[in-house]
């Protein structure tokens, strides 16, 4: 059992954060991991139901790796609140295959200046526009590599699955311009529901208990998708100009997704304490398709505390992944725009200081009944 929940813990905590998120950058709210536990794929077959709570408020901003904390000084920074509830479950088929599906909740506030009368404009030129709905569906199955009834201390696991488009990536909103005009158009990428992409989900889970009390893991996570842009405008109600067009920046892409996660567990008991490394962003480059259209590519490194509770079938778990290290890395229509004008160009990107995950689990192997529920008044 004290073999069970460390590794249950670890492999879960990735699959039901949708990534890393915080900010611009970081893995999407749509479209992201979801790991499962490896080592619940037990001989008998079981269903577990999951569901997580993610908030992160990002407003730093950053070209490259260099902190623009004159955005905060001058009140010209964009803010961005997302609350994610992601709702998950597991069917465990046996002791080495089991299928997930998941789909997420999300509510996405954004508040900036320049979209709307202008950074030059102070404060009165503020405004929010925001975004509400499903996110972007996964199913995925799973493998476990190395069968538990001989190696019972290794968890080697795979996954492979899909990305449904399922999220609205055309949610629209008004934008309040300089000149007293409203006009409607398609809210930022940051805060769109979808991305407008099929996409093949890829994963890999590792643990190894080394005694008792103490465990190892490491995940990692990748999104394939093939589509290069979904034809969105980047343009807020106003029409691309020929800049735009040249450097590749009309219209929003549909970028690919990454996750590494490594780090230590140690129980007492019910309690699971976990420190951890975390690396998550999107890249330059897709692995298929072209890399064109307007993305904010980077990457951030945090460190990941963690907490885990379990009772009976239910299970609490939680994760505040703090981080340490944010780069906004140079586009290809950044490059687009050096090349084209001699001058090196690389955009900005808002990231948060830290992520919260909250989430609840239960397990109930076929034939048991439901875990009763007491509410004390």
């Amino acid at each position: 059992m004290k073999s069970f929940i460390s590794t249950f813990f670890f492999l879960l905590t990735v699959g039901v954060q949708l990534g890393l998120a915080q900010g611009c950058v970081a893995i999407r709210s749509s479209g992201s991991c979801s790991m499962m536990p490896g080592t619940m794929m037990q001989n008998t077959r079981s269903t577990t139901l999951m569901a997580n709570y993610r908030y992160f408020r990002s407003f730093r901003h950053f070209r490259g790796d260099h902190e623009e904390k004159e955005r905060l000084e001058q009140n010209t920074e964009v803010i961005n609140w997302t609350h994610t509830i992601d709702l998950s479950m597991i069917r465990t088929l046996n002791s080495r295959w089991s299928i997930g599906i998941g789909v997420p909740v999300i509510s996405n506030v954004r508040s900036s200046l320049y979209e709307h009368g202008g950074n030059s404009n102070g404060e009165a030129a503020r405004h929010k526009t925001k975004s509400f709905g499903l996110g972007d569906a996964r199913l995925t199955g799973y493998y476990n590599l190395i069968d538990p009834a001989r190696m019972s201390r290794w968890t080697l696991q795979g996954g492979l699955g899909i990305k449904l488009p399922t999220g609205d990536y055309q949610v629209e909103d008004l934008f309040y311009k300089s000149d007293g005009t409203i006009q409607q158009g398609p809210v930022d990428q940051s805060i769109q529901l979808g991305d407008g992409g099929t996409g093949v989900i890829t994963e890999l889970n590792v643990s190894f208990q080394v005694s008792p009390q103490i465990g190892c893991y490491a995940n990692a996570f990748y999104l394939i998708n093939p589509r290069e842009q979904n034809g969105v405008s980047t343009r807020r109600g106003s029409v691309p100009s020929q800049d735009n067009y040249l450097d590749g920046t009309a219209t929003m892409s549909v970028p690919d997704q990454f996750m590494t996660r490594i780090g230590v567990n140690w129980m007492a008991g019910p309690v699971l304490l976990s420190l951890g490394g975390r690396l998550e962003g999107i890249p330059v480059y897709d692995l298929i398709g072209g890399s064109s259209g307007f993305r904010r590519p980077g990457y951030i490194v945090s460190v990941e505390p963690g907490l885990f509770y379990q009772r009976d079938q239910l299970q609490f778990f939680m994760s505040l992944p703090w981080a340490l290290v944010r780069n906004r890395t140079q586009s290809v229509p950044d490059k687009n725009r050096t090349i084209r004008t001699g001058t090196f160009t690389q955009g900005d990107a808002a990231f948060a200081d830290w992520t919260l995950n909250v989430g609840l689990v239960m397990i109930l192997p076929d034939g048991a009944p439901s875990p009763g529920i007491e509410v004390v008044h």
